[in-house]
Formats: C-alpha cells, structure tokens, sequence
C-alpha cells in the first residue's frame, strides 16, 4: 500500500517520520495486523501489510490514515499550518496484492530499495 501527504508535501521529516513509523506499528499490533516491511519517505508512505479477510482493503487504509492524523496533529500541531484543510493525509491509495506475478519478497525489496535511495530535490543552477 501507498499513499502521501496532502498535497504530496515533504514534510515526513525526523521526528514525525518515527512517531508516524510508532503509531503504524501501535496500530497494527492493536487489531492484529501484520507489517511485514514499512518504509517512511519525507512525501509518501510504503506498508506492507498482512490482514484477516474480514476487513476490507479500504476499512485498513482508512484506519491506518485516521488514527495517525488525528495524533499527529495532537501531537504536532504546528503541521496544521504546513497542510491547510484540516487533512493529514492525501486522498486516496495505491494498492498491490501478492500473487504469482508479484511475490512477497519482490515487495519487500521493492520497500527496502525506497529506504536506501530516497530522492531530494536539487537546486537548479543558472547557466
């Protein structure tokens, strides 16, 4: 699973990367999900996770995506003024299931790579 920040910001930075990456975790552990690789870019977030058919793909992401940004901005109340609208999170997800095409393993490398090159942006030189 994948999704950002509102407006894709870069603001996953130190701090709240980890409380992110603990309240994933906390969450997981409450209603006994299982994280088999998480990775925390400064602008999206990687999860792969395994759960009981009972719920349903979007019932994880929603709980996922709402139960962090109601303690973030608890917690990190000045990130209200970095993402305007009252929302954390951006819209929406990007989901893979595992299959015969696409194992667990070619995912959990997929994440591991993110974690070892995170792209930054540049400044451009005038010429």
């Amino acid at each position: 699973m994948v999704w950002a920040p509102k407006y894709r910001k870069w603001i996953l930075k130190e701090t709240l990367r980890d409380y992110v990456k603990q309240c994933f975790i906390e969450n997981a552990e409450v209603i006994d999900f299982e994280i088999e690789a998480l990775e925390i870019a400064e602008d999206h977030v990687h999860i792969f996770l395994g759960f009981a058919p009972r719920y349903s793909v979007s019932q994880v992401v929603q709980r996922f995506k709402g139960i962090s940004a109601r303690r973030i901005f608890q917690v990190f109340p000045e990130v209200r003024r970095e993402l305007w609208g009252g929302k954390f999170w951006k819209d929406g997800y990007f989901v893979r299931t595992v299959g015969d095409k696409v194992t667990k393993d070619i995912i959990k490398k997929y994440i591991d790579y993110h974690k070892h090159k995170e792209k930054i942006p540049q400044q451009l030189e005038l010429l």
